[in-house]
């Protein structure tokens, strides 16, 4: 690991964490703009709990040791389904999601090599 990832990983994996923990908690606790938000979807308030677990899920998952690729794939295919909706629907902040997804797509670059690891398993 060169020095800049030594920091950098680390910077990036709180600064998702505590942007999915925050947006998974209030999805699974049924904040009221999130109830909001995902009526305007129209898929049921089902998906906001599915997707409050994911979000959760996969922060536990990009710090366990050999499960950071599978956390941040997870949040990687999130924010491109949060992308499409905000586009289609169009709702405000797009930008968000292509923020998110793009430190995500870091995580999962940096420890793309577990990939290889669990196809041994």
């Amino acid at each position: 690991m060169n020095k800049l990832n030594k920091y950098l990983i680390p910077l990036v994996k709180i600064l998702l964490s505590l942007a999915f923990l925050s947006a998974g908690a209030f999805k699974i606790m049924g904040d009221a703009q999130m109830v909001g938000m995902y009526e305007m979807i129209g898929w049921g308030q089902w998906f906001r709990y599915v997707t409050g677990l994911i979000e959760v899920t996969a922060v536990v998952l990009i710090w366990l040791p050999n499960k950071q690729v599978f956390g941040a794939a997870l949040l990687v295919c999130t924010m491109i389904g949060g992308f499409i909706t905000h586009i289609v629907l169009s709702m405000p902040g797009a930008f968000a999601p292509v923020i998110l997804g793009v430190l995500a797509a870091y995580i999962l670059y940096f420890y793309r090599d577990q990939l290889g690891d669990s196809a041994k398993s």
